[in-house]
């Protein structure tokens, strides 16, 4: 893997000249600033107050995010934040949380016994910490497939969100709370899973874009485009990355919803973007080959991964500095970033169109011949193929379903096409879209095919095997499970999302939700 070098970032260190002169003092260790035990800071004071002003200049121009003084001193502190006090905030923050969990269910236990209950709620804590890590590294599978239970057609998608065009992407913050949604028209919401409601994030002027750092537009495009192709959410929930045909990936604040950044580049459209888990570490892939590394809290660029031969189409990243990509050159690759390595798995014949991990070392794709493949780091090949996971089937052809109410699997091929019973493309049977419910045994996959299917993995036969199926119409371009398991959010459109191959004129865009019942 070629990798290429990564930008070192400087600067001036003040000081005075060497002290020749006569009068010149030497410093004891106390007055010395090199042992101060003050906490040095990443920018100095008078960054921070130019950045603040600007931030709030804009927000009283446009008249929609003034902040108030009360707002203005939490944000200035937070600014300061070096990356290890963030860090220990973040994890005291975490604790506290899971210690209101467990106390939450020990709450029948006597008041007499305070000091021993206190010390059982410790234990839990523990215990329910080094479950969520066994979990996280994909050692310890939740068992969640089992327990969905069909739903009833009162209880199917329903539309969340609405977009004038075709969504592309959708993401949810850790705590399940807020989501975010794109489309082609370049609108980006952000939005309440409860309720629905939503605001709209503000592309600044191009006086402003060039000011945070965009290029300018190439060839004959006067000004940036605005359509979205990616989005991705910190695990903080603080930043907000999206990436689209003007080859830029742009930082924008979920407080404020303002943009902050834009990072110049790729030399193609930014078709994929993820955070790295509990890091402000962000992956972008594109249309020119190649993946680029950033930090959004010090909004840098870090490095360029090379490998694959044609567009890159998906990625997904865990805790571990892994990165998974797919791309048109029908390969899946893994970037073990540390040890600079990488590993190549090769499909059949077709094209990979989306990719996710399952775990450290599994993973799963979806191809545009209809195929959903469980992988392996043991085999450059498929450890278990689906053939024909989404058939776009006539609906009131009994052909569709079997006795157990599932779309058959494999009995038709998505190329033999028969007038009676399917399109005339094969477009709708592509799968665009996974998703896996994090640390757990169920996935979902979409197409346009006009259902969501939700599938199981078996942890000990390494095979997949289909669940439910959820009717939705039109073309699912991103899919997003709850962390708790208890709903999942797909996103959209009547086209699909990087062309125009096929048009469903009766799927409404937007963001879908369905609330998954668990026995």
């Amino acid at each position: 893997m070629k990798v290429r070098g990564s930008k070192k970032k400087g600067g001036a260190v003040g000081g005075g000249g060497k002290g020749k002169g006569k009068n010149h003092r030497k410093l004891s260790i106390n007055e010395d600033s090199f042992f101060s035990h003050k906490k040095r800071r990443k920018m100095d004071e008078d960054e921070d107050e130019d950045v603040d002003d600007g931030m709030m200049d804009s927000d009283n121009e446009d008249g929609h995010f003034g902040a108030g003084p009360v707002g203005e001193a939490e944000e200035n502190e937070f600014d300061r934040e070096t990356p290890g006090e963030k860090r220990q905030r973040m994890a005291k923050a975490y604790l506290e949380k899971v210690r209101e969990m467990t106390k939450k269910e020990n709450d029948e236990d006597e008041e007499d016994e305070e000091m021993e209950k206190e010390g059982l709620r410790d234990s839990l804590v523990s215990k329910f910490l080094q479950q969520e890590q066994l979990e996280e590294s994909g050692r310890v599978r939740r068992l969640i497939a089992s327990r969905v239970q069909k739903a009833e057609p009162a209880d199917q998608f329903r539309l969340l969100v609405k977009h004038r065009q075709s969504v592309t992407a959708v993401a949810l913050s850790d705590d399940d709370v807020r989501g975010f949604s794109a489309s082609k028209d370049g609108t980006i919401l952000h939005w309440d899973v409860s309720s629905g409601k939503g605001e709209q994030y503000h592309w600044p002027s191009e006086e402003a874009l060039r000011s945070h750092g965009a290029k300018d537009p190439q060839g004959r495009a006067t000004k940036h485009s605005r359509q979205v192709l990616a989005l991705a959410i910190s695990s903080d929930g603080r930043y907000l990355a999206s990436g689209g045909l003007d080859r830029h990936v742009h930082l924008w604040d979920t407080r404020t919803q303002e943009h902050i950044q834009a990072f110049p580049g790729h030399r193609g459209p930014v078709s994929c973007i993820t955070f790295r888990q509990g890091s402000s570490e962000l992956f972008s892939g594109s249309f020119d080959r190649t993946i680029k590394v950033w930090n959004a809290e010090d909004r840098a660029y870090i490095n360029t991964l090379f490998g694959h031969q044609s567009e890159v189409l998906a990625i997904d990243c865990l805790r571990k500095e892994r990165v998974l990509t797919v791309a048109r050159d029908r390969t899946m690759q893994l970037f073990k970033i540390p040890e600079e390595t990488r590993t190549i798995f090769r499909a059949s014949a077709y094209s990979l169109e989306c990719c996710c991990f399952i775990s450290n070392d599994e993973y799963l794709t979806g191809s545009d011949d209809g195929s959903i493949e469980l992988w392996t780091p043991r085999r450059r090949k498929p450890m278990y193929v689906v053939k024909n996971a989404h058939p776009f089937l006539n609906i009131n052809n009994n052909s569709y379903q079997v006795e157990d109410g599932r779309v058959a699997n494999g009995y038709i091929e998505n190329g033999e096409r028969n007038p009676d019973n399917h399109k005339s493309s094969s477009a709708y049977s592509w799968v665009g879209s996974v998703a896996m419910c994090g640390g757990s045994d169920l996935f979902a996959s979409g197409a346009g095919n006009g259902c969501v299917r939700l599938w199981t993995i078996g942890s000990e036969t390494k095979d997949i095997q289909p669940l439910h199926d959820l009717p939705l119409v039109g073309f699912v371009n991103s899919l997003a499970f709850a962390k708790s398991g208890q709903f999942l959010v797909a996103g959209v459109g009547q086209e699909p999302r990087l062309g125009r191959w096929g048009r469903q004129q009766e799927a409404r865009n937007g963001v879908a939700i369905q609330t998954l019942k668990l026995s």
